[in-house]
């Protein structure tokens, strides 16, 4: 979602006149475009902001902008930790007239109570010519108890379905083969609207470009995932057979807490139903680690889950609190540091040893890869149908390329092959 709020801020600037440039020796201004969904993000910004106000102490450069989350959640603030505009997540469409400002000296906080109103008219700057990342719902009306997104990201508003339409349009026309659809609760596309829009039938409409080879979408919400989906991902040739689930954890008690809306025996139940129904599927999941109360019992049955339901990949996060969350207000963040790196360590060790096994099945065979970079080493690689990455050795070959690899060896992470 940032990487796409990026573009978007690029595009305009690149529109207004300004250039973009990819080193600070070279920059007038820096813009910030910030995460808060964990502690770590937070300080990693707060350290690069740091940096950026000796380099404008310097005279290297003239203008600090902040974006993305952190400014909604920390406004005022960040100007006294020396930004010179603040523009808040949902105010992206905005960063010409706050930055027009801010070039007069003013000192300015720009955050819209509403969700910003991105459309097909905006421009982008693609960080990738062959797929595209496309927003089609903000904000998130879940309020899980350790999350701040629906606090920075507002609450849920899609898109129009034939403005997101218009802008598949627009991206074949620049040679994109790939689309992302993105929200904070993805599935929850289109239930604001309340014309009969919703995920299933965007992917069935958005398959009838020729030019569209795959379509994926993130983040997912269990309940949210209805049987018209699942079917759709089944039966469509160019949905990607992927779903990333979050679970964030396998004991119903802690769920609870979390406000999940789902028991691990409905998250089951799902997974279940999603892989009798679509063939070879790839199932995905995040998990949070050592919240608060989490006991080695219920870290136990985070692990017993993990080993029953053996995901192809799995996000890993120590929590933390988050400022303006329930969890932080009311919960004592009451695991030990030393206590949350041995649970993380044991569910990575855990998924490294399910990677490597479910890896194995792929030897010798052939899978169909769109070409997406090439590694330091000068080889290609590239992802499948179900987001498994390929590196290869190859010839003159394109970003976008379609190709079909031999599998001849197996990791624990990506797969090596042959044309």
């Amino acid at each position: 979602m940032n990487i796409n709020d990026t573009e978007i801020m690029s595009g305009i600037l690149l529109r207004n006149g300004f250039e973009i440039v990819y080193s600070l020796e070279g920059a007038d201004i820096a813009i910030l475009n910030t995460c808060v969904v964990r502690q770590k993000s937070q300080d990693k910004y707060h350290s690069e902001l740091g940096q950026l106000v000796k380099l404008k102490k310097q005279g290297r450069l003239k203008i600090i902008g902040v974006a993305g989350c952190g400014s909604n959640l920390e406004a005022e603030r960040l100007l006294d930790l020396g930004a010179d505009f603040v523009i808040g997540s949902r105010s992206v469409s905005e960063i010409w007239n706050v930055l027009s400002r801010a070039v007069k000296g003013e000192k300015i906080v720009f955050l819209t109570d509403t969700v910003c109103s991105i459309n097909s008219d905006l421009p982008r700057l693609r960080s990738a010519k062959h797929h595209a990342w496309v927003t089609i719902i903000h904000g998130c009306n879940r309020f899980c108890t350790y999350c701040v997104v629906p606090y920075t990201r507002g609450r849920e508003k899609s898109r129009p379905m034939d403005d997101i339409l218009d802008e598949i349009k627009k991206l074949i026309q620049d040679g994109v083969k790939e689309i992302t659809f993105l929200g904070q609760n993805v599935d929850a596309y289109g239930k604001d609207l309340k014309d009969g829009t919703n995920l299933a039938r965007l992917i069935e409409r958005a398959s009838e470009f020729e030019q569209i080879k795959r379509i994926w979408f993130l983040t997912s919400y269990p309940t949210e995932i209805t049987d018209e989906l699942i079917e759709t991902i089944a039966k469509n040739p160019k949905a990607a057979k992927s779903f990333h689930i979050p679970i964030q954890s396998g004991s119903n008690r802690i769920l609870r807490l979390m406000n999940r809306r789902y028991t691990k025996e409905q998250y089951v139940h799902l997974v279940k139903k999603i892989r009798d129904k679509v063939k070879d599927v790839s199932i995905s999941s995040d998990v949070i680690v050592g919240f608060p109360t989490e006991t080695v019992e219920d870290h136990n049955e985070t692990v017993e889950l993990v080993k029953t339901i053996e995901f192809e990949r799995l996000n890993l996060a120590v929590y933390s609190p988050r400022e303006g969350t329930v969890a932080s207000k009311y919960f004592k963040d009451d695991v030990n540091r030393k206590e949350k790196a041995r649970r993380l360590n044991e569910l990575l060790e855990l998924q490294k040893q399910i990677n490597r096994k479910l890896n194995e099945r792929y030897l010798n065979q052939q899978v169909e890869v769109i070409v997406e970079g090439t590694t330091k080493d000068g080889l290609y690689y590239g992802r499948d149908m179900r987001n498994k990455i390929v590196i290869f050795p190859g010839k003159n070959l394109s970003l976008g390329d379609e190709v079909i690899v031999r599998v001849i060896r197996t990791t624990a992470g990506p797969l090596h092959g042959e044309l």
